[in-house]
């Protein structure tokens, strides 16, 4: 680590699936690490290094906790969104990730930091509509992309894509921000969330795959390429992250391979997903759950969209993990589970 950088970081998001690993290598950096966090939360997957930490009670939206965190000189990521496809949860995104985004990006230039990295996604670049209308083969992605309206666009990536324009306007003020853009992330966290939900589907054998493409990465490549970004003269940019594009029948065949598991063998097409959602929506209003599959998830795991992430091997010196050892890593810790997979 280069003697002139700050030793402290405050980190929003912390505990959840890519904060907790940002957080975590940030320990090892040797940095002092505040987190933000609210106490109906608990330490989420953190609580093993818990008293290594310094924890600010507090939430984006509340600005006087995050004023008191946010100090002058220091590094500041920004990692807390609300991630869903869900219609009913559309107001806490625009809130969490937009206005959340906001807030973070007023304090530090009121606050005179050093630099802010920002935690966006690949869906915050945006999927237009392809030549036609309809996609016949995958359509290739980077970071130049501008944002158009597009029905395949999800109203998380709206947000995602409203909350970077925040961050540019930071820019324009005088920030020193950079922004990383991860594709579906693969790792170690909380089986029954986010992508992670994609190891325990393969657990239950479950027999459907969707018949679209997967952009992956692995958590520990987002943490090394915004940590490399934080500690470098880079400024003003940002960077997809995205280790390879597959089938998404690809990959779970390789998950099942690693858990000895049966892979899903029947593929469901664009046209059966058009008509499932609608019914998994019914569903899921009778029972008062979350539903399984929405239209914005349906359209998304159909789609064939694949994102250029070579950028960040050429500004730093990092190399994507191969997606073999990424599973096994992933397989070992999923059979360490204390009551089993």
């Amino acid at each position: 680590m280069n003697s002139s950088l700050p030793k402290s970081v405050f980190i929003t998001g912390a505990t959840g699936f890519i904060g907790s690993h940002i957080a975590r290598r940030y320990l090892a950096d040797g940095y002092s690490v505040t987190v933000l966090f609210r106490p109906t939360s608990g330490y989420g997957l953190l609580a093993d290094v818990a008293d290594q930490l310094t924890w600010q009670e507090g939430d984006v939206l509340d600005i006087p906790s995050l004023e008191t965190a946010i100090q002058a000189g220091i590094d500041v990521i920004h990692a807390a969104a609300i991630v869903s496809f869900v219609p009913k949860d559309r107001d806490q995104m625009e809130r969490i990730n937009v206005e959340g985004t906001a807030n973070i990006v007023n304090v530090c230039l009121k606050a005179g930091v050093r630099k802010l990295g920002y935690v966006s996604s690949v869906a915050a670049i945006g999927r237009p509509v392809s030549k036609g209308g309809k996609a016949s083969e995958p359509m290739l992605i980077n970071e130049q992309l501008k944002w158009e309206d597009s029905p395949n666009n999800s109203t998380y990536a709206k947000t995602k894509y409203w909350a970077e324009l925040e961050v540019w306007r930071g820019v324009a003020e005088g920030l020193n921000a950079v922004m990383v853009n991860p594709s579906i992330v693969l790792g170690v966290g909380d089986w029954s969330r986010s992508s992670l939900q994609l190891i325990k589907y393969v657990q239950d054998e479950r027999p459907f795959y969707p018949a679209g493409l997967v952009n992956y990465v692995d958590v520990l490549d987002v943490t090394d390429a915004l940590v490399g970004l934080m500690q470098s003269d880079i400024s003003a940019q940002r960077f997809i992250l995205n280790g390879g594009t597959i089938p998404y029948r690809s990959l779970l065949e390789q998950i099942a391979a690693v858990l000895g598991k049966r892979p899903p063998t029947v593929s469901i097409p664009p046209t059966v997903s058009r008509l499932l959602w609608p019914l998994e929506a019914m569903r899921a209003w009778l029972m008062n759950k979350a539903p399984l599959i929405t239209k914005e998830t349906a359209r998304s795991a159909s789609s064939l969209y694949q994102y250029d992430g070579h950028n960040i091997e050429k500004v730093l010196d990092f190399q994507y993990r191969v997606l073999s050892e990424t599973l096994k890593r992933v397989a070992a810790a999923f059979r360490q589970l204390p009551d089993g997979p």
